[in-house]
């Protein structure tokens, strides 16, 4: 499956073709796991997700200006690094989309506490497999190494599903 056929502009499938929408989506997870331990609520999980990718988005981006400044001695601009840096952090923010929207249903009880949190690990954990698949389909044709990179990309996301079992049971 590729950008075109998920009918994906060029431009966001290049944000979510970045290290910081994997990363996003990881990140998300694993405070969906903390947020939601011990008898956590959707809402405390929405709360705390959001605040934790809001705060790694600025320091990524921050981090993104100051070594974009130091790497050109200062050369690229204050301005022209904070954009690119933002830019390229844009990922962070894109990916945190569906779990988030998956949250506030929990939290506005259109589903219950326990469905939301679990479904926002289940639908993390296929995107994840989905993106591992589409990075590697851009390069190669064959099905092994797409499915073989779907697998790997999503059992980071499978190990945190694990992790919250491992906690709540």
């Amino acid at each position: 499956m590729t950008d075109e056929q998920l009918h994906i502009t060029p431009r966001v499938g290049r944000i979510l073709m970045s290290e910081e929408a994997i990363y996003g989506l990881i990140l998300v997870s694993g405070m969906i796991v903390v947020s939601g331990s011990a008898q956590g609520t959707s809402w405390e999980a929405l709360v705390t997700v959001a605040v934790t990718v809001i705060v790694f988005f600025a320091a990524h981006v921050f981090a993104g200006t100051l070594g974009r400044l130091a790497a050109t001695d200062g050369q690229a601009g204050l301005r022209a690094s904070l954009r690119a840096s933002a830019h390229q952090s844009g990922g962070m923010l894109l990916a945190s989309v569906p779990p988030l929207v998956i949250l506030l249903l929990g939290a506005t009880r259109v589903v219950d506490d326990s469905s939301a949190l679990w479904a926002a690990l289940i639908v993390n954990t296929l995107l994840l497999g989905a993106l591992g698949w589409i990075a590697v389909a851009r390069w190669s044709t064959h099905w092994l190494p797409r499915i073989l990179s779907a697998i790997i990309t999503a059992a980071f996301g499978g190990v945190l599903i694990l992790l919250k079992a491992v906690i709540h049971h």
